[in-house]
Parts: C-alpha cells; sequence; structure tokens
C-alpha cells in the first residue's frame, strides 16, 4: 500500500527533503498490487488485498504485526500497543497506564504531556517503555535505568527519592556515628528541607550528609530557618531569591 503523501522520513538527513503528514487528514491511497487509488481502508476495493492486519480508521493507521496487541485510545487520541485490557486511561495524568498502576500511582496533571527529563524526548507518543515514578512524574525506563547506574536515586524533576532508600539510609547513620565531627562543629545546627516528606528540621551539622527529623531520609537539601524566613519574605522578592534553598544533598552510594 502506498499514501499519496509519504510519512516522516526521518533518516533523511537533509532538511529539506524531511517532511511529517497529518495522518488523520489522509483521504486517498493506492494499492501497491494493483495501484487503484481509493478512500482511506483495510481492503483494497479493486483487487481484495488486505492492507494490513491491524487497520485504525481513526488515526488512518496500517500494520501487519498484531503481535503488538495494538488498540485504539480515544482519550488519548492515537493507537498504542500492548492490548487493551492491560491499561487503563488516567484523565488525570493524560494517558493510559497499565493496569498495575489504577490504584497505586499519584496523579499528576498531564504527567506524560512532556519530555522525558533525561533524554527530552515527547513522552506522550514515545515508542519506548516508560516509567512512573513514586512521586507521580514519568521517564523512559532506560533513562531511569541509567540514572541508577550512575548512583542517581532522585527524580530529576521534583527531587524525591524514587524508591526505597531506608537500607542506604541506615548504612549513612552508621558512617555518620563512626566519623565524629571535629570539636568546633560537633554542636553545629543547620535548617534542611527534606525532598521526600517536605519537613524543615534544624539538625546537627555533618560533611556526610543531613538527617530529616520527619521520615529519616538523607535526601535534603540547606534551607533558611522559619525566622529568617519571615525576616526574608519581609524585605522583598530578591531576598527571597537570595534565601531559596540550595541543590540536594544526596549522596551518591
Amino acid at each position: 500500500m502506498k499514501l499519496l503523501v509519504l510519512m516522516q522520513n526521518t533518516n533523511e538527513f537533509d532538511d529539506l527533503k524531511r517532511h511529517d503528514i497529518p495522518r488523520h487528514r489522509v483521504e486517498k491511497v493506492i494499492c501497491s498490487l494493483c495501484d487503484h487509488e481509493q478512500d482511506v481502508k483495510q481492503v483494497c476495493e479493486n483487487c481484495g488485498v488486505c492492507m494490513g492486519d491491524y487497520y485504525c480508521d481513526k488515526c488512518k493507521f496500517f500494520d501487519d504485526e498484531t503481535e503488538k496487541e495494538q488498540f485504539h485510545c480515544d482519550k488519548c487520541g492515537i493507537c498504542r500497543i500492548g492490548g487493551r485490557e492491560n491499561f487503563f486511561h488516567c484523565d488525570r495524568c493524560g494517558s493510559c497506564y497499565t493496569i498495575a498502576l489504577q490504584n497505586s500511582h499519584p496523579c499528576v496533571e498531564n504527567a506524560m504531556h512532556q519530555n522525558c527529563p533525561v533524554c527530552v524526548e515527547y513522552l506522550f507518543d514515545s515508542v519506548m517503555d516508560i516509567s512512573v515514578l513514586p512521586c507521580g512524574h514519568t521517564m523512559h525506563r532506560a533513562c531511569l535505568r541509567q540514572m541508577t547506574l550512575h548512583s542517581q536515586f532522585c527524580c530529576p524533576i521534583c527531587s524525591k527519592s524514587i524508591q526505597d532508600m531506608s537500607r542506604f539510609w541506615e548504612i549513612l547513620d552508621q558512617e555518620i556515628y563512626l566519623t565524629p565531627m571535629p570539636e568546633e562543629y560537633r554542636h553545629k545546627k543547620v535548617w534542611v528541607l527534606c525532598n521526600d516528606c517536605g519537613t524543615t528540621s534544624n539538625v546537627n551539622y555533618h560533611v556526610i550528609g543531613h538527617k530529616c527529623s520527619g521520615c529519616g531520609s538523607y535526601n535534603t537539601r540547606s534551607t533558611c530557618g522559619p525566622a529568617q524566613s519571615r525576616s526574608a519574605s519581609s524585605v522583598g522578592p530578591l531576598s527571597n531569591q537570595i534565601g531559596r534553598a540550595s541543590a540536594p544533598e544526596m549522596l551518591a552510594e
């Protein structure tokens, strides 16, 4: 089967020869066997050949690899793979998710209508596997795997932990216990904001890390104390920018 207008040619290096087609606006196709031009349909009206074992009239999409279990989602507006019975559409997140997440994922408004925070590819219509993080943000599963291989265990968007880190926090507890600070720093206090639970704590300073007094996480960052916050807010927007929290202090394993 040939479309009257060619599909996107992503292998063409010349930008002038690359082109896109609004798939939903395709009106005519030409059968590659009998060269008969006709309205878009699954079976050629002239020679009877099937142009694709899977055909979606809404997307004007043909495919012979039905083992991919293609299905059309009206709310997404596109065809997806994996079997309709294995997915549900989350209206708030704006995309289809696996049934396993139906009652267990935190919804984030239009979570899939954004670029992957690692490779910057648009996620909604990506053909790569997508992971939904415990915080509700999304990214490519392959990108997530690369992050963990490089000892990065925080969401690139909100900095919350992407997995259970309790065993690692216990290791840090032991390291801090075995590494006492010099006398001049032993009673020094710092204010930290926990990226995991949002608690602001006044904790003992230590070069290894600062433990949240609320949830016990070491995924914290420096911040100003309540008194400093009130003082900064009374000065104006510029002071708010100066007093903003610094980068996360998540420690690599």
